[in-house]
C-alpha cells in the first residue's frame, strides 16, 4: 500500500492559445492506477483576486462582466493573471487599477489557493485592499481594460453583500464563488 496518492505521468490531449487539456495517470492510496482529466494554463498558472474595500465608507468594489465560459454576465471581485515574473502583490495592484481605476493604499494577504482543484492546477493569490476614497488619485478613477473587456464597477456595503448576491441571481446574473464565500463570511459576523 502507498503512503499517499501520486501522479505518475501526464499526456497533453489538446492545446490552445491559453489552455492545455491533459490526462493524468495517477495511483491512489490503495495502489490502484487511475486517470484524471485536467486543464492547465499555458505560460504560468498563477492569478490574483482582490477584495477591495473603500475607506471610510466600508463599501466593497465588485465588477460585473460577460464571461464566455460561463455564457453569461458574472459578478466577481477584480482579478487577473500574474504577468511573467511579476510579484503577486504587483499584479493585484495592477489588476485593481486596470479593472476599477482605484489605487489601493494598503494591500494585505496574498496567500495562494486553488480555484478549482478538481479541474485545474491554477492558483489564485487572495488579497484584501483598502482604498482611501478621499485620496486625490481615487476621485476620478480611470480604468484601463484589456482588449475585449467591458467591465461595470459596482459598490456594495458589506452588510448588504448577501442580499445583493440574491438580487443579482434573481435577475439572471451569475455569481463567482469567491463573492458568495465572502458574503457568507460577512453573514456569520
Amino acid at each position: 500500500m502507498l503512503d499517499r496518492p501520486q501522479v505518475k505521468s501526464e499526456m497533453a490531449l489538446a492545446e490552445g492559445r491559453f489552455l492545455r487539456f491533459k490526462m493524468l495517470r495517477w495511483t491512489d492510496a490503495k495502489g490502484v492506477d487511475r486517470l484524471w482529466e485536467t486543464v492547465d494554463r499555458l505560460g504560468g498558472r498563477r492569478a490574483v483576486v482582490i477584495v477591495p474595500r473603500l475607506v471610510p465608507s466600508g463599501r466593497l468594489i465588485l465588477i460585473r462582466q460577460f464571461r464566455p465560459p460561463a455564457r453569461g454576465v458574472v459578478v466577481e471581485f477584480p482579478a487577473g493573471l500574474i504577468d511573467g515574473d511579476e510579484s503577486p502583490a504587483a499584479a493585484a495592484r495592477r489588476e485593481l487599477a486596470e479593472e476599477t481605476g482605484y489605487i489601493a493604499n494598503r494591500l494585505g494577504g496574498g496567500l495562494p489557493a486553488f480555484s478549482s482543484p478538481g479541474m485545474s492546477d491554477e492558483t489564485i493569490h487572495f488579497f484584501r485592499a483598502d482604498i482611501d476614497e478621499t485620496a486625490p488619485e481615487n476621485q476620478n478613477p480611470k480604468t484601463n481594460f484589456d482588449s475585449g473587456e467591458m467591465i461595470e464597477t459596482l459598490f456594495v456595503p458589506t452588510t448588504d453583500l448577501m442580499a445583493f448576491c440574491e438580487s443579482e441571481h434573481a435577475k439572471g446574473v451569475l455569481l463567482d464563488a469567491k463573492i458568495l464565500s465572502v458574503a457568507a463570511a460577512f453573514s456569520l459576523l
